[in-house]
């Protein structure tokens, strides 16, 4: 972590290095969301056994990894509001902030069609396989997506359980960004059906289905947790673009990323036809030759040729550059406004670090 006051990204920052204080905020956000399940699992445990099943489900996702980056944000948004450093409300926050990712996670593999989630089934895949191999009455594919959307259902609560009440600001803010996720992913829903490719329409989505809530919104609520709620024009000059270089990121792993590391095929997002800038821009340059490629967009049964021939045309229209300079422009557009917060240096370096961080990951 940086410790002193920093206005633009570092050149040199290595791809994929996590920020110090990444962890450790981590860490402690785990282990609360492990207390969390652990006490959860055996009180309806006790009720009947079949209960730990969407449970368990749920937890795996949860703890399985992920970066953190809602509970660091939301804790360097804490800390920028005078909040104290080993305060444990900032990590029930982070924690609220996972289980919403959860939710997310859960219900956007439903939605999608999506096989697995961080390198294992995901969790509606894994009661399909169930109902299966148990030979239960009743469609599996119903009952695998049931459990799963219940099993998003319980996140979504359990979040409401762990954000620290008493803050109106807080309580204000979160209600706002769930209704804007909810909103962003219907918007991604709706321009996958209509095979959307203007920027517009992209950016949109790019920010209010993950951009505002992954960044913006969880400094802001940080913030106000620590009493800091007049600081959120500030940090939304920060989080906004930076949140919107995230979701672009984003999408460029979708298309180009290594399996290995972002835990799912690559070439899901061109399967499903997902609506983002990278194909925005690739159809207003392509050639006719190019744009038959472009037409396999949205078949679900793209093998690895299909996707390489996609992704030449991705290159050579330059999409993919003008997106990585995008990318760029928004994370330097971040960091600069940083110069005009009246927050601690170290708080600043620590956002300077986490900006590097989201534009440079490789999963």
């Amino acid at each position: 972590m940086a410790g002193t006051e920093a206005t633009s990204l570092s050149p040199g920052h290595p791809t994929g290095d996590l920020p110090a204080d990444l962890g450790r905020i981590a860490r402690r956000v785990e282990e609360r969301l492990a207390r969390l399940f652990e006490h959860e699992n055996a009180r309806w445990a006790a009720l009947d056994p079949d209960l730990t099943d969407p449970l368990e489900a749920l937890s795996r996702l949860v703890l399985s990894g992920g970066k953190r980056l809602r509970p660091a944000f939301c804790h360097w948004g804490f800390r920028a509001g005078g909040g104290d450093h080993d305060d444990p409300i900032s990590v029930d926050a982070g924690a609220a902030f996972e289980l919403l990712q959860g939710f997310a996670l859960i219900h956007d593999d439903v939605m999608d069609g999506s096989s697995s989630r961080r390198g294992a089934p995901a969790v509606h895949r894994q009661f399909v396989d169930r109902h299966r191999s148990q030979d239960w009455a009743g469609e599996d594919r119903r009952f695998g997506e049931g459990v799963a959307i219940l099993a998003g259902d319980l996140a979504f609560v359990y979040a409401d359980l762990l954000l620290p009440d008493g803050c109106p600001e807080a309580t204000a803010l979160w209600h706002e960004l769930r209704v804007e996720l909810n909103v962003g992913q219907y918007l991604d829903l709706v321009g996958t059906a209509q095979g959307r490719r203007d920027r517009d329409g992209t950016r949109r989505i790019a920010r209010y289905k993950s951009g505002k809530y992954t960044i913006e919104r969880p400094l802001q609520l940080g913030a106000a947790l620590a009493g800091g709620h007049h600081l959120a024009d500030g940090l939304s000059r920060y989080g906004d673009p930076l949140g919107e270089a995230f979701q672009l990121r984003d999408d460029v792993l979708g298309v180009f990323g290594d399996t290995t590391r972002t835990g799912k095929p690559v070439g899901d997002d061109l399967r499903e036809g997902k609506p983002t800038l990278l194909l925005a821009v690739a159809h207003e340059q392509a050639s006719d030759g190019q744009r038959s490629a472009l037409a396999l967009v949205g078949d679900p049964g793209l093998g690895p040729t299909q996707v390489g021939q996609i992704q030449e045309v991705l290159v050579e229209t330059g999409a993919l550059a003008a997106v990585e300079a995008r990318i760029d422009s928004l994370a330097h557009q971040a960091v600069d406004s940083l110069v005009e917060l009246p927050i601690d240096p170290v708080v600043t370096g620590a956002l300077t670090d986490l900006a590097d961080f989201v534009v440079a990951r490789n999963a």
